[in-house]
């Protein structure tokens, strides 16, 4: 029997073994599904209703249990893993609700003996592939919706985090959602992508993850025309006009950046200054930085914990030694400590000045503590700058002039936008990129629409 080791990644210490399942066991898992959306795509709006809400409310009654998981098995600091289970619970709140709104129409016909009736159902067996920097949100935020329309779901989740998905999951098996119409299963992601994308019995993929992978989803997914949403990888600009707030700015862009150690997708990856408050703004994020602590997630007072992996660590090393090779500044950071034997690699949050578009961590995505400062003298500079990178996920921007606020709106070509807001993400907003960064909605009233499917009737000889 296989097995994947899950390790905590700020002590090297195996949490658990759990089996990794076989290509036999996942094509079961999958018929088990389909057979089982039989049955859940008759269940009324209402009770689907009622169950998402339990398994809400059960996720809440064990938060502190499901956070101390998370922070074991992922590494950031038990305070967010908490704010994770909340955001996570949010989704299956609002799509408990959105259950009961899927509605239909009828359409006035052109004759007089006909009747025009449009339908939603649900679009049968969804497969999913969720990350391993948010495990408990990333799969709620696809769970949720799917059950409330009526589809049945089974999720892979990272190798490295998949023991918070394995909770969430039992405890939604305990309030009443049948086992098969929620599953998990475990695995290489290359392996069971390939699988998920073969299958005949799944009619939608939904994946969070990098770009490449994104894609390759996409190309094998056309073979049997499977719908698919894809949020993939971002490079989040961060603008800062010279009439903002610098010290609310300073704020909100560690809020943004340094997140579970900078490893999210919408995190701010280029800090864009206006030059006239470049020094000020740059010495007051570098000092609020510095007093960042950098250690192990279940310690209280961390703030930084653990890269999840040396792949990760070497990413970020990398281009911090590239932008200071090329004369980026260093202001506070480019520390590490690591312990190669015990896979722990743990980079302190690095602020860098005088960087430039030739710089690779201006051109690719970090997903690390390290905030990259660039100037700009015009806002079309800015916007140019912005929108350089085949990536539109997210961006940032801090003025407090209403004409320079709607100039940024209207002229960056992001998914999302937060206007003097570092944390804009919330499960009643529609969350996706523009670009290479995706196809498809997330949360919202629009992220249950691509879990139906439209059905039109016409009804003739009415007289």
């Amino acid at each position: 029997m296989s097995m994947i080791q899950v390790t905590n990644p700020a002590t090297g210490a195996i949490i658990k073994e759990i089996k990794k399942n076989t290509p036999e066991e996942i094509e079961l898992a999958l018929e088990k599904g389909q057979h089982a959306f039989k049955k859940w795509s008759k269940i009324n709006a209402h009770e689907r209703s009622r169950l998402l809400q339990a398994w809400s409310d059960k996720v809440q009654a064990h938060k502190q249990e499901i956070a101390e998981i998370m922070t074991l098995e992922n590494g950031k600091p038990l305070s967010e893993s908490i704010g994770e289970v909340d955001y996570a619970t949010s989704y299956i709140d609002w799509y408990a609700e959105e259950a009961k709104r899927i509605y239909g129409r009828t359409i006035p016909a052109n004759t007089e003996n006909k009747r025009i009736i449009v339908s939603r159902q649900p679009i049968g067996l969804v497969a999913a592939i969720t990350p391993w920097n948010f495990p408990a949100a990333m799969m709620t935020r696809k769970a949720a919706p799917a059950l409330a329309a009526g589809c049945t779901f089974v999720v892979k989740p990272a190798v490295e985090t998949p023991l918070t998905t394995i909770r969430l999951i039992e405890l939604a098996h305990e309030v009443g959602i049948p086992k098969d119409a929620l599953q998990y299963v475990n695995g290489s992601g290359r392996e069971i992508g390939d699988i998920f994308t073969k299958s005949p019995l799944i009619r939608k993929i939904t994946f969070t993850g990098s770009t490449p992978v994104g894609k390759s989803l996409i190309k094998n997914s056309a073979d049997t025309v499977k719908h698919v949403t894809m949020e993939l990888g971002g490079h989040a600009p961060l603008i800062i006009h010279e009439d903002a707030d610098i010290d609310f700015a300073v704020e909100q862009t560690i809020a943004s950046k340094f997140r579970n150690a900078g490893q999210t997708c919408v995190c701010a990856n280029r800090i864009i200054v206006h030059e006239n408050i470049e020094e000020a703004f740059s010495k007051k994020l570098a000092k609020k930085v510095a007093e960042l602590k950098v250690g192990n997630g279940i310690e209280e007072d961390t703030d930084i914990g653990p890269i999840i992996n040396k792949k990760g660590y070497d990413k970020i090393a990398e281009q911090i030694k590239d932008a200071v090779g090329k004369g980026a500044n260093v202001l506070t950071g480019d520390k590490y400590e690591i312990d190669a034997d015990k896979g722990c690699y743990f980079v302190h949050p690095t602020v860098l000045s005088g960087v430039t578009e030739d710089m690779t961590i201006m051109q690719e995505e970090t997903f690390g503590p390290v905030a990259p400062i660039t100037t700009f003298k015009t806002l079309e500079e800015a916007v140019e700058v912005a929108n350089s990178t085949p990536f539109g996920l997210a961006a940032y921007f801090f003025t407090n002039d209403y004409r320079v606020g709607t100039y940024l709106h209207d002229h960056l070509d992001f998914g999302i936008v937060g206007w003097n807001d570092g944390a804009p993400s919330a499960a009643h907003v529609p969350f996706g990129g523009m670009k290479e960064s995706g196809l498809g909605r997330e949360g919202g009233i629009e992220g249950i629409e691509p879990y139906l499917e439209t059905k039109y009737m016409s009804i003739g000889n009415l007289e």
